[in-house]
């Protein structure tokens, strides 16, 4: 899952836009060296918001003894790097939890309180547009390959503003393929409405894919696919392929895991990356954010989710070979259940082909 306040410093903190940072709305200040006060203050802003926030209690309690005991004897003395502080506090509340979605990040330009005034907030949202432009919102190839497949490449799942027209697009330029394979093996998270957005599609009515308990908030948030989609609906009779790897994770895995769980797609690759919890970035301090994972996924079918063990796939094989076998069980289903002779005959050929 990824952030549930679409700002730009999720994306920043929380790691989940493919590697990228988004540009600071001023020139950074120079860094200045950490001291004792201000790692024990970062330390306490941590730990109070584990305590609030993170998705479970108790596992919040592991994390803040570790942190104290990583303070008594002094691990953090020597770290006077803003930069290499917020690593060592991210290994460390990763390595106590096993939770990907944990960051925490140092910003050498000071972090308004709160979300900042109008300008800000303006500056932030044009920095995440132009960021989210230049990877086209996650779509990164659409293709229609031999056997009449559909094919797409997608890298996140990006804000609904930009991602569900090109959603729409892509979805119409497919509309006549006869199966269709969705390449997450680079896919490293995105905004979970266009998770259901996209979903949507694969669907003929509204079907549950998952529900997310915020523990923050004590409520549980309920989510379906649409009634109705702006493009062409793909529907349920035709064939659909998920690739994973390591790399697929956060609302990638969302994705394939619903699809999975439902019979609606079969995936197949590597196991995911295991990143299932959902939350929002908070200000530690001046200079320090971190990203607190505060809701919990629960599938309507396993009751479960996918967090430290990832997605399994139906079909297991490395990672690099997953799109070469999804063509061949596409054809060969094609295959078995086509009359037109001729076309018979050619996805034969593509199946030999590939073999």
């Amino acid at each position: 899952m990824t952030p549930k306040h679409s700002l730009a410093v999720a994306l920043i903190v929380a790691g989940l836009a493919c590697g990228r940072s988004l540009a600071q709305s001023a020139p950074p200040t120079p860094p200045h060296p950490l001291d004792a006060a201000t790692r024990a203050e970062v330390a306490i802003a941590i730990k109070a918001n584990l305590d609030r926030a993170y998705v479970f209690p108790d596992k919040a309690k592991v994390m803040d003894a570790a942190l104290d005991a990583s303070l008594a004897r002094g691990d953090f003395a020597a770290i006077t790097d803003g930069d290499a502080f917020a690593k060592a506090l991210t290994d460390l509340l990763r390595r106590t939890s096993h939770d990907g979605h944990l960051m925490v990040r140092y910003f050498p330009q000071a972090v308004p309180a709160g979300h900042g005034d109008r300008a800000d907030q303006a500056r932030e949202a044009a920095a995440e547009l132009t960021q989210e432009r230049r990877f086209n919102f996650g779509l990164s190839t659409i293709q229609r390959l031999k056997g009449n497949i559909g094919y797409i490449d997608l890298h996140e799942f990006g804000r609904p503003q930009g991602a569900t027209p090109r959603i729409a697009a892509t979805m119409n330029l497919l509309a006549g393929t006869d199966a269709l394979i969705v390449d997450l093996r680079h896919c490293g998270g995105g905004d979970p409405d266009t998770v259901m957005a996209f979903a949507s599609y694969l669907y003929d009515k509204p079907t549950h894919l998952n529900d997310i308990y915020w523990r923050d908030e004590n409520r549980t948030e309920r989510r379906w696919t649409r009634a109705k989609v702006p493009g062409t609906r793909y529907g349920e009779t035709r064939k659909v392929y998920l690739l994973t790897s390591p790399d697929t994770f956060s609302g990638c895995e969302d994705f394939a895991y619903a699809l999975k769980n439902n019979h609606r797609a079969t995936v197949i690759g590597q196991a995911t990356g295991g990143g299932a919890h959902a939350g929002s970035p908070h200000r530690l301090t001046a200079h320090f954010m971190m990203f607190v994972p505060s809701g919990r996924p629960i599938n309507p079918v396993t009751h479960a989710d996918w967090e430290g063990t990832g997605v399994a796939p139906d079909v297991q094989v490395p990672a690099d070979k997953a799109m070469d076998v999804a063509q061949l069980a596409a054809l060969k289903a094609l295959v078995a259940n086509e009359h037109d002779p001729r076309w018979k005959a050619k996805l034969e050929q593509r199946v030999a082909e590939l073999h």
